[in-house]
């Protein structure tokens, strides 16, 4: 908010959080709004493949569920479930703020406490288990009419606070982050499969994957799928080269400032820090963790992360056989 809204801001937002009022109208505005997104994700291949590669990879655990529930779920919320959600998860002990702005810290005290004080002091949240991701090989297909195939391929990653997760963290910049990764390079540059093609980390407080996704043209799905196989197989079994290793921490570490160069950004990354359970300081002591990944630190990450191979789900009019599980590829001695 702007300097000059933000008492009101600030109690707008503790109304909102503290006394909402779940009117029906507004209740029923959103679950439609809700329902039309699920109708058009029946047919739309990215998201066909993403809730399906989450159904692979967590199989009934929570983490295999979608986030904004399903058609069958969806109709049944009624205003109680949101009433005793918000009593239930929205509490203190489990609150995390980060705040960025022309505000000094006596006045944002009393802004938090106001805001935020009337909130209960515990909350009441369902367990849930630590799990790791399904085991490579797998691989899925679900037919879709549709004029582009869809590629979704992951498996089990690093977790946040693993001692191997800088050195993943560099060497999946060198595999499948921008337009000098590797995958980029030899998918879409040097054969022309795909228009994009990426992978990443992703984390969680009880587990962890790399997930990446591509799209090309249904008679190209095989020649693309496998592509994709062989140079994720190509790093799991040689790993990074050193000026590969350079570069890519010279540009981490010269492209975080742009990563907060807004407001919204850094604030962004404070609250990420916080729920990663990374100490204050992470901000100022990152760049020097980065330099810190040797060659054979990024070739250990690299075989952790690839070398059992791959879970993958393929959208569109591809044969049958594409979902067939490919057979485990052999360790290199």
């Amino acid at each position: 908010m702007l300097r000059d809204n933000r008492d009101e801001a600030f109690d707008l937002l503790r109304m909102a959080l503290t006394s909402p009022h779940f009117e029906a109208a507004d209740v029923e505005r959103i679950r439609a709004q809700v329902i039309s997104g699920l109708r058009r994700d029946t047919s739309n291949p990215t998201s066909l493949a993403g809730r399906k590669f989450l159904e692979v990879a967590f199989g009934d655990h929570p983490y295999g569920r979608q986030s904004n529930g399903s058609l069958e779920s969806v109709p049944k919320i009624d205003v109680a479930d949101l009433k005793d959600y918000t009593r239930r998860v929205l509490a203190r002990d489990t609150l995390k703020i980060a705040v960025v702005g022309d505000v000094d810290p006596t006045t944002l005290g009393k802004l938090l406490d106001t805001t935020f004080g009337g909130l209960p002091a515990k909350s009441s949240l369902a367990p849930v288990a630590d799990i790791e991701a399904a085991k490579p090989p797998q691989r899925a297909f679900i037919p879709l009419d549709v004029p582009q195939t869809v590629v979704t391929f992951g498996g089990p990653g690093l977790q946040r606070h693993d001692p191997s997760f800088m050195a993943a963290f560099v060497v999946n910049h060198i595999l499948g982050a921008g337009g000098s990764s590797r995958l980029y390079r030899e998918v879409r540059e040097k054969r022309g499969l795909a228009y994009s093609v990426y992978e990443s980390l992703m984390w969680a407080k009880h587990s962890a994957l790399f997930v990446g996704s591509t799209g090309t043209r249904a008679e190209r799905a095989g020649e693309t799928v496998d592509a994709v196989e062989k140079e994720i197989r190509r790093m799991a079994e040689k790993g990074p080269t050193r000026q590969e290793l350079d570069e890519a921490k010279s540009y981490l570490n010269g492209s975080q400032m742009l990563a907060l160069d807004t407001s919204s950004k850094l604030a962004a990354a404070l609250l990420q820090y916080q729920l990663d359970e990374l100490p204050i300081d992470y901000i100022e002591k990152r760049n020097a963790l980065v330099d810190a990944v040797t060659l054979d630190d990024a070739k250990k990450a690299a075989q952790r992360l690839w070398s059992q191979g791959l879970l993958t789900v393929i959208v569109g009019r591809a044969p049958q056989a594409a979902a067939q599980p490919a057979a485990a590829t052999p360790k290199a001695n």
